[in-house]
């Protein structure tokens, strides 16, 4: 990796996580597409590096929310509960079975769409009005967290992009989700690029994480992280939720429009 390619790699993981943090997004699933056509890390290499990013920008947040004290709470236990085995799972089917990726695509475009469409209108709709909170049973957020770890592991996507959505749109403030799917994202990456290593070691072919590049687009999220964490109190529930849909419709439409090509 030369200098010009590892300053572009910080610059992509400062911007994205600065402007995803807030609602509890590392920001993966924006670089990934970033890594793969600007930056030419092949594939399935670009997984574990993804994966390391999280891991390297995750203390940035987690470090801030820790110093608000809202960590705290079962949700981010029962999140890490459920994507730690998931990432396990999803790492060994992406080394041995190599999944196409095109109906991955397509599932995130076909969940993520309608559901950041429908939080933006709802929130719109009722910004005036306190929303009442309709949280899943413990059994299904664990649920919902194994699948979310098994893309993880599979793609190297952040969880709070799959996470967030799900949890706000049954009416979780966002300043309790966020904190929990950071949290879950750093724990789970950590797993996953521990696993890709040692798989690695039993492999062949571009397992192992490109490293120099991972820790230069981790350093950059690293900061940004932080720096959105530190802006959250600041955002009004009703902008972060439509930031949070927001999101959600342009990973949506990301996956989408790659599908067509």
């Amino acid at each position: 990796m030369d200098w010009s390619t590892g300053g572009l790699g910080f610059a992509a993981g400062l911007l994205i996580s600065v402007a995803t943090a807030p609602v509890g997004v590392s920001g993966a699933v924006f670089l990934l597409p970033v890594q793969i056509s600007v930056l030419g890390v092949p594939s399935p290499a670009v997984t574990p590096t993804n994966l390391l990013y999280n891991v390297v920008a995750g203390p940035g947040a987690l470090l801030r929310h820790h110093r608000a004290g809202t960590l705290r709470g079962p949700l981010t236990r029962l999140l890490v509960l459920g994507t730690v085995p998931g990432v396990v799972i999803g790492a060994v089917i992406r080394v041995f079975a190599v999944p196409g990726t095109s109906v991955f695509r397509l599932l995130i475009a076909v969940l993520l769409l309608p559901l950041g469409s429908w939080l933006c209108l709802r929130t719109l709709r009722r910004a005036s009005r306190a929303e009442p909170v309709r949280e899943l049973s413990h059994r299904s957020v664990i649920r919902l967290a194994v699948a979310v770890g098994v893309a993880g592991g599979i793609y190297g996507i952040g969880g709070g992009s799959l996470l967030g959505p799900v949890l706000v749109g049954r009416g979780m403030p966002v300043s309790k989700v966020a904190p929990a799917a950071l949290a879950a994202t750093f724990v789970t990456s950590v797993v996953g690029a521990g696993t890709y290593a040692l798989l690695s070691l039993t492999a062949s072919g571009d397992i192992a994480p490109y490293w120099s590049l991972g820790l230069a687009c981790g350093l950059g999220g690293l900061c940004g992280g932080y720096l959105g964490a530190r802006l959250q109190p600041r955002i009004p529930e009703t902008a972060l939720r439509l930031l949070l849909g927001a999101l959600a419709l342009g990973i949506g439409g990301l996956y989408a429009v790659q599908l067509l090509d």
